[in-house]
């Protein structure tokens, strides 16, 4: 667990660990949620890199008769 400081602007730095091992660039979305008394911060990926990630999921979708 790291610990980083709030600047007068509000602003705090990622640690370079941190950015690494998320893949965060400069310049990068984050998505903020608030729950109860903790702030997650959530890299939003770009769609490219979404391309492929359902990959050999089952499409078929299964009906009654009556409903075809």
């Amino acid at each position: 667990m790291t610990a980083v400081t709030v600047s007068p602007k509000f602003q705090v730095v990622i640690p370079k660990e941190v950015r690494d091992s998320m893949g965060i660039v400069s310049g990068q979305k984050i998505q903020i949620l608030t729950y109860r008394n903790r702030i997650e911060l959530i890299p939003i990926k770009p769609m490219k890199k979404m391309r492929g990630f359902l990959k050999g999921i089952d499409t078929n979708v299964s009906r009654e008769n009556d409903r075809v």
